[in-house]
């Protein structure tokens, strides 16, 4: 019986013990979500017991004491502030949280600062739709691209995982929302120091600075609270094609100050100033025709660009690369970063261009094959086109040879000789000549023959009188055949000494006297004119001008015969 009532009290005791519990809760007003202060009596290897004057002591989950170095740094009887989540779970145990209570205590810090539009230290810890998030301590808070920095910057990596001041500009702790801001950071720390660089900044000076931000036409340098252009033109000697081939975001080096307004704060920069101009001695490092080795460092359709010099770049054009071919495109010749042998053809120190020539490092085809072949010789080849106006004929090392319309035939104009021949069949010409410079060899077919018209001059020289049969005749002039594959010009024909014009009467056929005048090489025409001295023809001929045509042509046929007679 007497451990029955023993038992009965005990249980009863145990009853007022939690009534007495909950009633100190009631008093207190306790409940979850509220921060109350704990001892911590133990830290194990994954927990910390905490005592925070409940029915029992609580586990906490070592990991919510780590800081943000992954460090735990509390000690046994530390007093800390915890949250009650929860008075009891399923096992009667009290449920505490160190986690929530320390976001508690940094909202409160983040309030104070926000306030007093204080600063805050934070890390830049990834990238969102508009922006980038920053750890504050345990809050996540959102940063606005447009807020990162007084400039815009497209390339914030230099920034990303350190550690940078803020300004919370928006505060929300019910929706969770922290807003902060760099660029506001920037401007008020800026502000003196800006104006006191602003004051020492002058054109020629060599000042650090930092690369922030890269753009295809160049680079902005930091120079602690003003930024400068580094223009690409200004960022080396050589040809840049992007800026990020001289510099990248976040390296830091000395630049020189180009130009300095002060009434818009603009500074243009130099990087390749602070070196001498490579350009300035290069005539005479390079004089015309010298030979010398350099690197490939671009292609283009139209040749490809070789360093000669460090800074100095010369451009090998398409046309100077290969003695034959012609329609290729550079790459098929040279690949970026081959090595060159190159001769300087040409330096324009105002423009900065250099002329280099690949193919004249090589063998000439055409000087040898005016070493090979002498003026007058037989060449073979196959004919490897033909135009309008004339024959190309393939000869060796790749090189051609024209035949011309007018050196086809001795007779005609060539037109309708040049159908005769095809593409691919092998001919022989005659060498007529060979202009190495303008890379031009001159062929001729009709050279195989002797020419009429010069073995008809040899025998009638200028001022001779000669007969002639007329050929053709036209509005302007009369074509007179002299001898087989000779014929002349006769035109202005007036006998202005007897006032008779003989050109209406004049007809196909008709055999007339005539003087050579003239002989024009060019266009291979002998220059003609009526020739009649016979006082008695000419009377003759005056005499019955208006008795037809046909009594004319006769008169003329008797003077000329009369004149064979003389």
């Amino acid at each position: 019986m007497v451990i029955i009532y023993e038992l009965i009290r005990c249980i009863c005791m145990i009853e007022s013990f939690s009534e007495l519990f909950e009633k100190s809760f009631k008093q207190i007003n306790i409940r979850p979500g509220s921060i109350i202060q704990g001892i911590v009596i133990s830290i194990e290897k994954d927990i910390v017991l905490v005592d925070a004057g409940l029915k029992s002591e609580s586990a906490i989950p070592l990991e919510q004491f780590k800081n943000s170095s992954g460090d735990v740094k509390i000690e046994i009887g530390e007093k800390i502030d915890v949250v009650l989540d929860a008075i009891e779970d399923g096992f009667g145990e009290t449920i505490l949280s160190r986690e929530k209570a320390k976001r508690h205590e940094i909202w409160l810090m983040l309030e104070k600062i926000y306030n007093n539009s204080e600063i805050v230290t934070g890390i830049i810890s990834g990238r969102v739709k508009g922006g980038f998030t920053v750890e504050l301590e345990n809050i996540r808070a959102f940063l606005p691209g447009s807020l990162v920095d007084i400039r815009p910057i497209r390339d914030t990596t230099y920034l990303e995982g350190k550690t940078l001041e803020f300004k919370v500009i928006k505060l929300d702790k019910k929706r969770n929302n922290v807003v902060v801001s760099r660029k506001a950071v920037i401007e008020s720390f800026n502000i003196i120091e800006r104006n006191n660089l602003l004051e020492s900044l002058y054109e020629g000076m060599d000042i650090k600075g930092i690369v922030k931000n890269l753009t295809d036409y160049g680079a902005f340098i930091d120079l602690g609270g003003v930024d400068g252009l580094l223009h690409i033109t200004d960022m080396s000697w050589r040809r840049v094609k992007h800026p990020s081939e001289i510099v990248n975001i976040g390296d830091e080096f000395i630049v020189k100050i180009l130009k300095f307004d002060r009434s818009t704060s603009r500074v243009s920069l130099g990087l390749k100033q602070l070196s001498q101009d490579p350009w300035i001695s290069i005539s005479e490092l390079y004089p015309e025709k010298t030979r010398l080795y350099g690197k490939v460092t671009n292609i283009t359709d139209y040749g490809c660009f070789v360093e000669i010099r460090e800074g100095v770049e010369g451009l090998v054009h398409v046309s100077e690369m290969d003695w034959t071919n012609r329609n290729f495109h550079p790459s098929k010749l040279v690949n970026v970063g081959d090595v060159l042998e190159v001769m300087v053809l040409n330096i324009d120190l105002k423009k900065r261009r250099i002329s280099l020539g690949l193919k004249q490092c090589k063998n000439n085809p055409w000087e040898a094959f005016a070493k090979k072949y002498k003026k007058g010789e037989v060449v073979k080849g196959k004919i490897k086109s033909i135009t309008d106006f004339g024959i190309f004929i393939g000869l060796e090392n790749n090189i051609d040879g024209l035949i011309h319309l007018s050196d086809i035939s001795w007779d005609t104009s060539g037109k309708d000789d040049i159908l005769k021949y095809k593409k691919g069949e092998e001919i022989s010409s005659v060498l007529l000549q060979i202009d190495i410079e303008r890379e031009r060899i001159s062929l001729g077919i009709k050279q195989f023959k002797e020419d009429p018209i010069h073995n008809y001059l040899l025998i009638n020289k200028i001022g001779s009188v000669v007969h002639g049969i007329i050929f053709s005749k036209n509005n302007k002039n009369v074509i007179v055949n002299l001898s087989q594959g000779v014929n002349g010009l006769l035109n202005n024909i007036d006998l202005s000494n007897i006032n008779i014009n003989l050109f209406d009467t004049l007809k196909i056929n008709d055999v007339i006297k005539v003087k050579i005048i003239s002989f024009d090489k060019k266009y291979r025409l002998i220059n003609l004119f009526i020739f009649i001295d016979d006082k008695k023809d000419i009377d003759g001929i005056h005499n019955k001008k208006h008795a037809g045509s046909s009594n004319f042509s006769n008169v003329m046929t008797e003077a000329f015969k009369a004149a064979k007679n003389d």
